[in-house]
């Protein structure tokens, strides 16, 4: 179900960028538009997982430096059928977790040490396992094609008021830098929060139960309260398994975070037991 909800709105996306393109700027324009958002992601794809480690300032462990966890990882990644992943950790005390990598061969498994400390052995599996479910799922790829597309449309929005337009297309212009931007980053968020769901279901697949991920990500929204990631920040925070930020959101704030609610993804893996 959220395969096919995240193929809809990709493709709502897609078809959101060729209105706009078309209104405002033509085929010609599209195509600049689309061509520059590509240029611009191409090399957050490729070196998303080296920058991102170093700005979380992650070390790579090996099995003499963290035998405990990299043996979970090895066992969880051949469950899942995935070559194994570097395994770094990230000096933090907020319980946190990410993937990266540009496929499976070149993936990444990051952990704080807040993680392993405050987790048990079950609740640290289903959290990795969520991880490898990114990894597997090719969630960076995708979170990728749905950052150009809504670079694209954003450019186009921006730079669609500066083209030949009687009084009326310039306020159709005038009207799209305000809408489209916004539509396309609710999309993009809705997307976000639809590969996070299918890693959770996949990760409890994984890890053999989802309670170890679910009993996890109650443990870490009170500590995210209480304890926010310092050196997080907002453009890499949608990586994260939870909110480096916040460990809850309700209300319009829904609509704009990368993350589902902690209680609806804790109720969705209990309905699963």
């Amino acid at each position: 179900m959220n395969t096919l909800r995240t193929t809809a709105l990709m493709a709502v996306m897609f078809v959101l960028f060729a209105l706009v393109g078309e209104l405002l700027a033509g085929p010609r324009g599209m195509m600049i538009a689309f061509a520059v958002a590509v240029g611009l992601n191409v090399f957050s794809y490729w070196f998303s997982d080296s920058v991102v480690l170093r700005m979380y300032n992650a070390e790579e462990v090996d099995r003499t430096e963290a035998p405990d966890l990299v043996a979970l990882v090895d066992r969880l990644r051949q469950r899942a059928n995935l070559p194994m992943p570097r395994v770094c950790v990230i000096p933090s005390d907020q319980p946190n977790a990410f993937a990266t990598g540009r496929n499976p061969d070149n993936a990444v498994v990051a952990v704080t040490e807040g993680l392993m400390r405050s987790l048990d052995r079950d609740e640290l599996a289903g959290v990795i396992a969520h991880e490898l479910a990114h990894i597997q799922n090719r969630d960076i790829l995708t979170s990728t094609i749905a950052a150009t597309l809504a670079a694209a449309i954003t450019l186009l929005a921006r730079f669609g008021i500066f083209f030949d337009r009687d009084e009326n297309g310039f306020a159709t212009s005038l009207l799209m830098l305000i809408v489209a931007p916004l539509a396309a980053m609710l999309i993009q968020m809705a997307i976000s929060r639809s590969r996070e769901y299918a890693a959770d279901r996949d990760g409890a697949e994984i890890a053999g139960s989802p309670h170890g991920l679910a009993s996890a990500l109650r443990s870490m929204q009170a500590a995210a309260e209480g304890r926010p990631m310092r050196q997080a920040s907002e453009s890499t925070s949608h990586m994260f398994i939870m909110n480096p930020f916040s460990g809850g959101l309700s209300g319009l704030k829904k609509l704009f975070s990368t993350h589902p609610p902690i209680d609806e993804r804790v109720q969705r893996l209990q309905s699963m037991a």
